[in-house]
């Protein structure tokens, strides 16, 4: 099981975390604004909420607005995911062991750079992605 959170500013661009060269997969990869695993008897909301911590220093009071469930696949790594969505004007701090850097990019762009180069980014991140833009 993980989970995924998409940060939004109030210009509705998207926060996206360039993954560490250290990570076990998807290396140097462009990927959701935080995402990780549930731990053993943990639910997906407070996961959301410990991963944006963990990563990006973002303290929620609540759990994010869950927008999207992917059953397990291999574009997931076999996980079961719960996409969620929150709004934030950061800054971060992002945690070096976890992410290379991060940016903030307008879903037109983000769309665009998916099309042409999807192999800059995690396919999970690319599999969410195209859900999201066809709902």
């Amino acid at each position: 099981r993980a989970v995924h959170v998409l940060v939004f500013n109030a210009r509705g661009q998207l926060f996206l975390q360039k993954r560490s060269m250290t990570k076990d997969t998807a290396k140097g990869k462009w990927d959701s604004s935080s995402s990780g695993h549930v731990d053993s008897g943990e639910d997906y909301d407070p996961c959301a909420v410990r991963e944006v911590w963990e990563e990006i220093s973002l303290k929620l009071d609540q759990p994010p607005e869950r927008i999207l469930r992917i059953e397990a696949c291999v574009e997931t790594g076999q996980e079961f995911v719960w996409v969620y969505r929150c709004e934030s004007e950061g800054p971060f701090t992002l945690h070096p062991e976890e992410i290379e850097r991060g940016d903030w990019f307008t879903p037109e762009e983000i769309t665009r750079w998916v099309q042409e180069k999807p192999q800059e980014f995690a396919r999970a991140f690319v599999l969410i992605w195209q859900k999201l833009k066809s709902k």
